[in-house]
């Protein structure tokens, strides 16, 4: 008796090619949303564990992998930084211990390998074939977008907020940073025009007390609770009782607001730029994957299959 054979329809096509098309999209698998950091013995150590490093060449492509705004952060967070090596050796003296013992030669790891090493040589075959033309999208084409979407492009009151934050490393010298920060606090209400030079001399938020304490315009939702109900209490030029928080102690001032209202066009350009772009090779990519499948030969074993569903 002849196999029965299926088909695949049009239906079942298209579920396929955006299951796998959703693949290429960043950030959709957890895993491959981290760069993976090459490991690179030569260079001088950075940090020694044992018989591992990291060295300096592999500090230098972790920050290579980082977006730009992320890896200036890192570079002035050296706690972040630090924890970061340390979690790298730990993670190459594992390494070191399962090879040791065959690991990666365990019939189970070399099928995730597989596994892995398929995707990965996938996603970047895929990414070489859906590339977006340079020159997309036109003028023409971003106005459209943005006139279809700008509802949504409604953007909160913004706030420009600046502080001088006192931090509390020890709950034994709570009560004397308090004290400090109620002190400053008088001093800038009675003299907020002095606010700028009190933030520059005894804020401990260095990045903020360079500019005369100013953070910058941003929504209230970005703040933490406590500092977000006093600023919204505040008029523009007032100053703030010593407000706490679970870091320490913030006395600030609100040096501007600007009203809710429609992000314009050229505020929008890049985000939106990239969303067209994004969106534009997800297009070429499924195409390309349709063209292939209605190209080949395709055909299932019901029998054969209804063994794996039975």
């Amino acid at each position: 008796m002849k196999k029965p054979t299926l088909v695949i329809g049009a239906g079942a096509l298209a579920l396929l090619v955006v299951a796998v098309v959703s693949g290429l999209r960043p950030g959709s698998d957890p895993v491959a949303a981290q760069q993976p950091v090459p490991i690179i013995n030569d260079g001088p150590a950075v940090a020694r564990l044992g018989n591992q490093q990291v060295a300096l060449p592999e500090l230098k492509a972790l920050l290579a992998t980082l977006p730009v705004e992320s890896r200036e952060q890192l570079r002035g967070n050296r706690g972040a930084l630090e924890t970061w090596i340390r979690s790298r050796l730990a993670q190459k003296t594992v390494l070191e211990q399962a090879d040791a013992q065959g690991w990666r030669q365990r019939p189970e790891v070399e099928q995730q390998t597989r596994a892995a090493t398929e995707q990965i040589v996938f996603r970047d075959y895929m990414l070489s074939v859906s590339q977006v033309p340079a020159d997309y999208p036109s003028e023409a084409e971003l106005q459209q977008a943005y006139d279809s979407g700008k509802a949504g492009w409604l953007t909160p009151p913004l706030y420009r907020v600046s502080q001088i934050f006192l931090a509390v490393n020890d709950p034994q010298n709570l009560d004397a940073v308090r004290r400090q920060a109620q002190e400053l606090s008088r001093k800038a209400q009675a003299a907020p025009g002095e606010f700028a030079a009190l933030a520059g001399q005894y804020s401990q938020d260095v990045d903020s007390a360079r500019r005369g304490g100013d953070s910058g315009l941003q929504p209230l939702q970005q703040l933490v609770p406590e500092v977000r109900g006093a600023v919204s209490r505040l008029k523009v030029g007032a100053v703030s009782d010593a407000v706490q928080s679970a870091a320490g102690f913030h006395v600030l001032k609100l040096t501007g607001q600007q009203p809710a209202g429609t992000a314009s066009l050229d505020e929008l350009r890049e985000r939106l730029t990239q969303a067209l772009r994004d969106q534009r090779q997800e297009q070429i990519a499924k195409a390309y994957l349709e063209g292939m499948l209605n190209t080949a030969t395709l055909s299932i074993d019901g029998a054969e299959l209804n063994k794996v569903l039975e």
